[in-house]
Parts: C-alpha cells; structure tokens; sequence
C-alpha cells in the first residue's frame, strides 16, 4: 500500500522526487525506463512510493535504492520480478537470503552497482589484456567503454578456466546457444510483443526474464546431471 505524503518533503528530512526526477536520475544508467514501467513495478509490489493529498507519486532516496537494485537485478543477472521480490521481502524482514548463484544479501546491495572501466576491469579480475580481447572477440563479454560486475564475474571465471586450459575461443558454442535460447524466448513471447501498448512491453520484458530463469533450471539440473555421471 502507497504511503501518503502532504508535501514533497518530510520536514528535517529529504526531499522526496516525482517521476520525472526519478527518470532524471535513473535514465542515464537506465534508458530503458519509463514512466510506464515506473507503475509496472509498483503494481508488482516491487517500490512503494508515497502519495501526495492530490495522488502523485513521490520517491524517497530508499525508494530510488530499491529502484536501482531492481533494474540491476534485470538488467545484469536476469532475474526474473517475482525472485527480486521475494528476496526484498526476506531483506525488508531481517534476514540474509541468497540471489540465484548464491550471492548473500546485504542491505548494500540496494545501492547501485560498480562500474569499470577496462583497466579497472582487468586489473580487478588479475586478467590481461589479451584475456580481455579474446572474451570480448569469442562474444563472452560485450564490448563498452564501462564494464558492469557481471562483466567482472565472467573475466575472473575466464581467468580460472585458463589455468585448466580452456580459452575463450573454446566457449563460442555459449554464444551460439543462447541466441538459440533467445529465439525460443521470442517465440513465446510473440502473442504479447505484437501489442504496442507500454503495459504489454513490461509484461513482456517480464515474461522474458520468468522464461530465461526457467531455462537457467534447466541446464544447471542438465550440467549436475553430466557431472554425476563423470563421477561414476
């Protein structure tokens, strides 16, 4: 439920932002918001902005916080709104729960993600630069001037995988299977992209992330299934 705030800012604290402040600020990491999918998201119980006498949405800075991790969440590790949701109900009430991959929650983790650049980048993950190009060229990391820490995690995972003699240039089947696994999304997903309405645009980018996820369930159970084999 929405709070209610008279005025645009809690006396002795901060001020509180409207949409278009809230675009402002999250457009530039975030171009793909809108202020359609601002209330997408707030319909899925995922922020919970307060409400003025007169009904507009205002955002406190734990609202933009939250805000920030979904759309992280989204955009970086694919997960689907109902995971997000769930996690930031087990984070509101205390606990430490685990992302899928197993990364621990913390109250940090709702502010905004590390960026780097390429030195940074090879440099964090003790890669060089070679690593660097062979991943970007074998289509395992894409290529920008920022890198984001899923960027980060695959160069340290490349830089492993090197020490047993896998290269970059061994892994370009991933590529190929996920365009695979792209056009089976696309497939699914054609009854609600051919409406043009922003609403059915997030439902979706919703829709994509639930069926990425699913099919995530899929290999791991498929890759633990060839690993026990390889024990016996």
């Amino acid at each position: 439920m929405a709070r209610v705030a008279s005025q645009a800012r809690v006396p002795g604290g901060p001020a509180l932002l409207s949409i278009g402040q809230v675009l402002a600020k999250l457009n530039p990491e975030f171009p793909d918001l809108t202020p359609s999918k601002l209330r997408f998201l707030e319909e899925r119980q995922l922020v919970a902005p307060a409400r003025t006498d007169s009904g507009y949405r205002k955002f406190s800075p734990s609202d933009m916080d939250r805000l920030r991790f979904v759309l992280t969440m989204q955009r970086d590790h694919y997960l689907p709104l109902k995971v997000i949701r769930g996690y930031l109900a087990e984070l509101d009430a205390g606990r430490t729960p685990e992302l899928p991959g197993g990364a621990v929650a913390s109250p940090s983790m709702l502010s905004s993600e590390r960026r780097f650049t390429r030195e940074e980048l090879i440099r964090e993950s003790g890669a060089n630069a070679m690593l660097l190009g062979d991943a970007i060229s074998a289509s395992l990391i894409m290529p920008a001037d920022v890198f984001g820490e899923d960027s980060l995690s695959v160069l340290k995972a490349l830089v492993e995988l090197q020490r047993s003699g896998i290269e970059p240039r061994h892994l370009r089947g991933f590529r190929a299977a996920m365009e695979r696994e792209l056009g089976l999304i696309e497939n699914a997903l054609m009854p609600v992209s051919r409406r043009k309405d922003a609403s059915s645009r997030a439902r979706a980018a919703e829709m994509a992330r639930e069926i990425a996820g699913q099919l995530e369930i899929v290999r791991s159970s498929l890759i633990r299934s060839a690993l026990t084999r390889l024990d016996s």
